[in-house]
Parts: structure tokens; C-alpha cells; sequence
């Protein structure tokens, strides 16, 4: 009798930011395979489960024990942080599994671009795209269309994986696309472990985004040209000032 895959988003990975549906598949699972960096963050979930640990590049690895776990007959969580639909594993999932029968749920979880906005003030209110700086995956020159497009057309632009040793110089070249477009002033936003131990913090502007911390477990959020920030927090306008008098409190 086959088993379910369950491919389930932790969130930022402590259980106060995932959804109850999250922590019950995770709780109903006899299998749960996982990054092991993921692992770590819901340990206190994994006793008396079968935990199958990977590394970062061993995304097919992962999947494919996942399922052939669930094949065999076990319920399985394939953990990822933040949403498995959004630059996670839910696709490769598909890819992989092809034609097969299996019940297969994708679970979502609070993604790195809602944590990290909600850590910041309201810098998504308005349209905004979603880029990541590594080019493993995608040739640098389509990430560097997609930059030139967002920063041309003013959508505030959530930077994923900013800067990696494989791609350290990837966000100068982001940096140098969007000046082209946007004021050195514009305010951006850096948040690296949202929600995490040791969470930081910063807003700065578009000149000054470089002289600050960042990697692999940072988030970044350019505005637009309506974004302002406003006691410490980075607001983009919905635009509901063009429909009412707003009165600041």
C-alpha cells in the first residue's frame, strides 16, 4: 500500500510561525527528510521519527527519498523553509514524480518575503517581484533582463539569495541595474535570519546597500519610487490616500 508525500513549508522555522496544518502533517509523518540546516529547526519535532538529512545541493537526493519512502508506505514531510512553492521543492516534486498515483500535498508555509516584510514595516503593498541573485540555475543574463524589467517598470523587487561564495558578485550588478532606474536615496530594506536567532535588521538606501551584512540567510526589499519610511518601518503606499483622507493618528 503506498503512503502520501507531504512537501511542507516551516516558515522561518520556529513552530509559532507554522501554519497548523504544517505542524500536523509534520506530527503525522513517520518519515521526514529535509536540508539539514531545516532539520535543525524543528527538532523538537522529530522524536521517534526516521529523519533523512541532505545537503544543500542534494535537492534530487531529497526528493527522490521522499518519495521513494512514500512509495513504500510511509507517511513523509520533505520540509523547506519559508513556502515549498516559492523557490522551493514543490516543483522539482512534480518533475520527478511524473505520471505516478502517489497522494501528494503541497503545504505552504509563511515565505521569506512575508517574514521579511513584516519584520520591516509594509514594504509590499503595492505590486513587487520576486528575483534571485543565483545564477546555478538561471544564467546571469535572464536574472539581469528580469532586474532591468522590474527596476523599469518602479515594482518594489524582494531580492532571494543575494550573495553566495558561487555568485559573490551578482548583487553589485543588481545594485548597478537599479541605479540606472532608481534614486541613490530609494530605501531598502535588509533583513538576514527573520524570525530566527540572531535576526537583523537594517533599512538603508539603494547608495549605501552594500556597506552592510549579507548572504545566503538574507532577504532584501528595494522600493519603488512611492516607498518612504516612517518612524524606523519601510512603507510602500497601497494608494488608498487616492480614495480617502488619511489622518495620521
Amino acid at each position: 500500500m503506498k503512503g502520501k508525500l507531504y512537501v511542507v513549508g516551516i516558515g522561518p522555522g520556529g513552530r509559532e510561525q507554522m501554519t497548523l496544518e504544517a505542524v500536523r502533517c509534520i506530527e503525522e509523518s513517520e518519515v521526514i527528510v529535509g536540508y539539514h540546516l531545516y532539520l535543525r529547526l524543528i527538532e523538537g519535532m522529530l522524536a521517534g521519527k526516521t529523519v533523512i538529512s541532505a545537503g544543500m545541493t542534494e535537492e534530487i537526493g531529497r526528493v527522490r527519498a521522499a518519495l521513494e519512502m512514500a512509495e513504500a508506505g510511509y507517511t513523509v514531510s520533505l520540509v523547506s523553509s519559508g513556502d515549498p512553492g516559492i523557490y522551493g521543492l514543490a516543483g522539482l516534486v512534480f518533475q520527478v514524480a511524473g505520471d505516478s498515483n502517489l497522494e501528494i500535498r503541497v503545504v505552504p508555509g509563511v515565505s521569506a518575503l512575508s517574514s521579511c516584510s513584516a519584520v520591516l514595516g509594509a514594504p509590499l503593498m503595492n505590486d513587487f517581484v520576486c528575483i534571485s541573485l543565483s545564477d546555478m540555475l538561471t544564467p546571469m543574463e535572464k536574472i539581469e533582463e528580469r532586474i532591468e524589467a522590474a527596476a523599469r517598470a518602479d515594482f518594489v523587487v524582494v531580492v532571494y539569495n543575494p550573495k553566495g561564495s558561487r555568485f559573490e558578485h551578482n548583487l553589485e550588478r543588481f545594485r548597478e541595474i537599479m541605479l540606472r532606474h532608481r534614486p541613490p536615496d530609494t530605501p531598502v530594506g535588509i533583513v538576514r535570519k527573520a524570525y530566527r536567532e540572531g535576526e537583523e535588521r537594517v533599512i538603508t538606501t539603494l547608495a549605501d546597500m552594500l556597506s552592510h551584512r549579507i548572504d545566503m540567510v538574507t532577504t532584501i526589499i528595494v522600493g519603488n519610487s512611492n516607498t518612504f519610511v516612517s518612524g524606523g518601518r519601510m512603507v510602500t503606499p497601497r494608494g488608498y490616500e487616492n480614495k480617502y483622507r488619511i489622518e495620521r493618528a
